[in-house]
């Protein structure tokens, strides 16, 4: 059983490279020892924001009164939204068995384990008790929930993200420990249902690495709604119902029915063989080149792995780099210049490209472009008493190199910028097309003017 390609992990670069290397005509096996979609399409981006929508359709509910629409007394049915989630991450997981299944992809359910590598000869892979060679690896095999070495966590009947989306019941209070997208999303979906909701966070701020000033707003906009932020504090214990928390030298007890662990992620590197191939590591991830070669040039490394962009669309857009290498059709190299970040709070937050944080700190002079939402007529009529910024950043030549959008729909609207900073567009030229009125996408454009 020889194959162009073999791919260990079937998540979104996994099934992706599989896709891409049968449309190039090359033979392509699968190897996924869970269910295909990998943790993003079953813990983490579909579910999530299944669950996010019937929060938000509940939110405008209960202030329909705002739009002069009536809807007395509304209620949710959590069971039926975890059913709701789960036909819909079914549903997602058959189409992508349908598609490896009519690009002729050989899709395996296993743990994969890497036996032989030597260069100029096959790459050998067992699995099932089963010997596969390949001419080429993809290393796919994303990431797992980090588990912080907190006294008494394992002790305690604690969430991850994992948990929390399979939980029938609410509890009456919830401690997130981790202010970043996870802890963000959850505290969102819990806080509108009702949940009192504690968000721990080590950092001055929350949501980490995306724009300060952003972040803090959407901070403000979540205090108002009843959540309660632990800035700068570290979690020293927990111990039954109780969560001790110590910021300079003094500690606070929180009590909660419930504790949700989102501190991050971090890379699989171990169980299916990886010292086999004795590729170089850089940080916590594997260590690839542009093409996503690792230090061996017939194995690539895409996706959380490499512990670079933990996102699900970084690892779709470094799995056609590496398919397009093998097959030799581009000279497409991996660029991070444009990764956009969404957090699909209500509202939504998205960034991509450069903070102002983070050119102050290299020294790099910029400009900013600010405007407030309600600058958009479709904005007000579909946000009322919506408050939302669009931020974008240009270079000393004017040429956009960031944007921070906090309103909705920001998710869909970053993208936008994101093309414009990766094609190294101005401002003039970003403003010069023709953008459909009444839109919000229009804020853009009056941010610009």
């Amino acid at each position: 059983m020889k194959y162009d390609v073999a791919i260990i992990g079937g998540g979104p670069a996994g099934y992706t490279a599989a896709e891409r290397a049968a449309h190039y005509g090359l033979s392509a096996i699968l190897f996924e020892k869970n269910v295909l979609g990998g943790v993003c399409l079953n813990e983490g981006c579909v579910p999530t924001k299944t669950l996010l929508y019937s929060a938000k359709i509940y939110d405008q509910l209960k202030q329909a009164a705002k739009y002069a629409v009536k809807a007395e007394n509304p209620s949710f049915d959590l069971p039926k939204m975890i059913a709701r989630k789960n036909k819909v991450v079914k549903k997602l997981t058959a189409g992508i068995r349908m598609k490896m299944t009519e690009g002729g992809v050989t899709v395996v359910n296993g743990e994969a384990q890497i036996e032989k590598y030597a260069a100029g000869e096959a790459i050998r892979i067992a699995c099932n008790g089963e010997a596969y060679e390949a001419a080429h690896l993809l290393l796919c095999t994303g990431s797992e929930t980090v588990i912080p070495p907190i006294p008494g966590l394992m002790e305690t009947d604690f969430w991850t993200s994992r948990e929390a989306l399979q939980s029938k019941e609410l509890p009456s209070s919830l401690v997130i420990i981790g202010g970043g997208v996870i802890g963000m999303e959850f505290a969102s979906f819990y806080n509108s249902l009702g949940v009192k909701v504690h968000v721990v966070e080590m950092l001055d701020k929350i949501l980490g690495p995306m724009d300060r000033e952003l972040s803090d707003l959407l901070q403000n906009e979540y205090t108002k709604k009843g959540v309660q932020f632990y800035l700068g504090y570290k979690v020293v214990a927990v111990k039954g119902n109780t969560v001790t928390l110590e910021k300079n030298g003094e500690t606070v007890d929180l009590e909660t029915e419930k504790v949700l662990v989102s501190v991050g992620r971090k890379p699989v590197l171990e169980a299916y063989g990886l010292n086999v191939l004795q590729v170089e590591k850089d940080r916590n991830g594997l260590l690839v080149n542009s093409f996503m070669q690792t230090s061996k040039s017939n194995v690539y490394a895409c996706g959380d792995v490499t512990g670079y962009s933990l996102l699900a669309h970084t690892a779709v857009s470094e799995a056609e780099v590496a398919i397009d290498h093998i097959a030799g059709k581009t000279d497409r190299r991996m660029s991070y210049k444009a990764i956009p970040g969404v957090v699909y709070t209500n509202p939504e937050i998205a960034g991509v490209g450069k903070t102002e944080e983070e050119l102050q700190a290299e020294g790099i002079p910029y400009q900013v472009k600010k405007l407030p939402m309600v600058f958009s007529g479709r904005f007000v009529a579909e946000n009322e008493m919506g408050n939302g910024v669009c931020k974008l950043i240009l270079s000393e030549d004017n040429k956009v190199i960031g944007a921070h959008l906090l309103g909705n729909p920001a998710s869909e609207l970053i993208v936008i910028a994101g093309i414009a900073i990766e094609k190294g567009m101005t401002a003039e030229e970003l403003s010069s097309f023709v953008y459909p009125h009444p839109t919000v996408g229009e804020i853009i454009k009056e941010t610009l003017v």
